[in-house]
């Protein structure tokens, strides 16, 4: 077991990885992070010190391939609960439990308010549930077996809804009739396949206006066994949403732009980067945000290297993507080719699906075997050149 030193430790390099990429902007989400043990969330039998306080998905539960459940990555936990703009009054409805642990945090940003969370899995349930309970939380947050997808009408208005899984434009309907019409704000991971978008909308009366905010990768609200068992009941009537970005920054960002232009400056002051003089800001901020970017690719990649869990791989080539997507939005800083470092994410993920289908395959299969000692060398060459890449990149624009 990992010294809880050491985790503390980890814990603060996390904190200031999320505020340095600018992530984490709330004082409150960042005293919570601190308050709340993430670790404790965990069961004994998923606890992976590895992954423990690194900004990746940990596994919390799992039944088989096609039904397991992970607590999101540190950075998606932020981006969700500031994209709400909680309150200290309001009462949430969460889609999701994910162990309770982002429960845990929303009750130190809405302490007055009273949290629901409906789970379609009765397992699940019952480990976020003692989770609740550990923590002396059972009098704020309940925890119900139940179709996430219907929402709670009976307990409405809801200030706010958090939906924690990939959920389809329709669906989201019933859960908007039940937001707050005095500026409730639902924030989901909306679209279809492997891709959504997470959208905030904000409800005024009966008007309702969507910001969308980011590409995402969330797996379903939903596993199909959970579909199959459950009869599902939603409201299917049209309801028009209104993508107006200016019309919900008007609204929940009075809230939300306070506490990001008063806090954010604050907890950045001590952890920027410094550059040779000869930069200017702009240039010093943009080595700065690649450097950050790439680096976290690289403690990753290490994380992968380690890791023979194909799911787990998985996840780790997800999360490297969304690091991807970071360096994309970077201009102005010549010589780097971000095409090559997502072609080798490409060719390593081809051979993490061969090694899943190989997987499948009767375990004294002779060439089953030497098709998969093959491949595994071969994935492993790419990630010790993009491996290499990096490296090289990194000391060329330290030298810059």
């Amino acid at each position: 077991m990992e010294d809880g030193s050491k985790l503390e430790m980890k814990k603060r390099l996390l904190l200031d990885h999320l505020v340095k990429n600018g992530y984490l902007k709330d004082k409150r989400l960042f005293k919570a992070f601190l308050d709340v043990p993430l670790e404790d969330f965990i069961p004994n039998e998923f606890k992976n010190y590895l992954k423990i306080y690194e900004d990746m998905p940990n596994l919390f539960y799992y039944q088989n391939d096609n039904n397991y459940r992970t607590i999101s990555a540190p950075h998606m936990i932020s981006i969700m609960l500031q994209g709400l703009s909680l309150k200290e009054n309001d009462d949430l409805l969460i889609l999701g439990a994910k162990s309770g642990y982002i429960a845990a945090l929303a009750h130190e940003l809405a302490p007055k308010g009273r949290i629901l969370i409906l789970e379609a899995n009765a397992e699940i349930t019952r480990i976020t549930t003692e989770n609740i309970k550990k923590f002396n939380l059972a009098d704020n947050i309940e925890v119900i077996v139940k179709n996430p997808l219907e929402g709670m009408p009976e307990k409405r208005p809801w200030q706010k809804i958090l939906v924690t899984g990939a959920i389809t434009q329709n669906r989201i309907h019933p859960l908007l009739r039940q937001l707050d019409p005095n500026k409730g704000v639902l924030y989901a991971p909306i679209g279809e396949d492997f891709i959504q978008i997470y959208t905030q909308i904000l409800r005024m009366n009966e008007e309702f206006f969507g910001k969308r905010q980011l590409q995402v990768r969330f797996s379903p609200l939903m596993t199909q066994i959970e579909l199959d068992e459950l009869e599902l009941i939603t409201d299917l009537d049209e309801i028009e949403i209104i993508h107006d970005p200016e019309k919900v920054d008007e609204n929940i960002g009075e809230v939300k732009d306070k506490i990001n232009v008063k806090y954010a400056s604050s907890l950045l002051e001590d952890l920027e980067f410094k550059f040779r003089p000869r930069f200017q800001s702009r240039q010093r901020d943009e080595i700065g945000s690649l450097l950050s970017n790439l680096e976290d690719i690289l403690r990753i990649i290490k994380i992968l290297k380690k890791e023979d869990d194909i799911g787990q791989c998985f996840e780790c080539i997800e999360n490297i993507e969304f690091q991807i997507e970071n360096l994309n939005r970077s201009k102005g800083i010549e010589g780097l080719d971000v095409k090559k470092i997502q072609n080798f994410i490409n060719q390593i993920r081809t051979y993490n699906i061969i090694r899943k289908d190989l997987s499948k395959s009767k375990p004294y299969d002779s060439d089953a075997i030497d098709k998969k000692i093959e491949i595994i060398n071969k994935q492993m060459e790419k990630i010790n050149n993009l491996q290499d890449y990096l490296k090289a990149q990194i000391r060329r624009l330290k030298n810059l």
